[in-house]
């Protein structure tokens, strides 16, 4: 039986592994709310909270070792936000069952990750286009596993932004952050490091969640009772995975990455069959 002790336990469990992936922690959370009865959407709303303090966690300690890059996710930030305001508003007035079939289909495009990260090679570009260059979208960060300076330059600025205005539109609208899709956006079209992928996007999980949140809220979706545990435990256990991860190979992290998700979707593609 599902209680506030037994969620917060298995929300610390669910924020560590999501911290390490990019995920973000509802993408773990909702077929287990769901698994044990809570209406998707409310599943859904509840778990956004959940998104927001996994993001907090492991973003101050990604910020502080200076591997996430805060200036490239104020800028796709834009369209990330337009998006959740726009898929949470669509969620609200859909019928539930279509949910778990879009879940799991969202989740499919995650496999695109591992076309150029599934290893622990990574070779920056050289060059930046116009926009990229105008906007100075690059960085660098220690790598404590191969113990070298990584630098790295953005390319396909534009491009980039309307893969997550898509990203927005499934976090606000499924709730799960969408962190799979912005990990790939990043790593596939902007051409950033893995590791730089996943801190940043888990410090850009929270504030799109926080405008999805804002029209569930209006909504009476939200549930305080699940909302309160999965926070705080989804905060320890990001908070531990944020300290951790840049010890992991980034082909650990991309094998963790792909088992998570084909979880995901098998959970998500038998709860849509058995609700028709």
């Amino acid at each position: 039986m599902l209680n506030m002790f037994s969620l917060g336990l298995i929300s610390i469990a669910v924020g560590f592994t999501g911290s390490l992936i990019g995920l973000g922690g509802a993408t773990i959370l909702i077929p287990i709310l769901v698994f044990f009865g809570i209406p998707v959407k409310e599943a859904i709303a509840s778990a956004m909270v959940a998104i927001i303090a996994t993001s907090s966690g492991s973003a101050s300690s990604y910020v502080r070792e200076r591997i996430t890059n805060v200036k490239i996710a104020m800028y796709l930030e834009m369209f990330t936000i337009s998006g959740a305001i726009i898929g949470a508003t669509t969620t609200t007035i859909i019928a539930p069952t279509y949910l778990y079939f879009f879940f799991a289909a969202f989740l499919l495009t995650s496999f695109f990750k591992f076309r150029q990260s599934f290893g622990d090679g990574f070779t920056p570009s050289t060059t930046q286009d116009r926009v990229s260059r105008w906007l100075e979208l690059k960085g660098s960060y220690f790598d404590e596993r191969t113990q070298q300076a990584v630098e790295y330059k953005v390319n396909n600025a534009i491009m980039g932004g309307l893969g997550m205005l898509v990203a927005g539109f499934a976090a606000g609208m499924l709730g799960i952050g969408a962190g799979a899709f912005k990990v790939t956006v990043q790593e596939n079209i902007l051409r950033m490091p893995p590791k730089v992928s996943s801190t940043t996007s888990n410090f850009m999980i929270g504030m799109t969640a926080l405008a999805g949140v804002s029209v569930y809220l209006f909504s009476g979706l939200l549930n305080l009772t699940l909302m309160a545990p999965m926070a705080v435990g989804a905060t320890i256990g990001a908070m531990v995975g944020g300290r951790v991860l840049n010890r992991f190979s980034n082909r650990a992290l991309s094998i963790l990455f792909l088992v998570v998700v084909i979880f995901l979707i098998i959970q998500m593609l038998y709860k849509g069959v058995t609700s028709l």
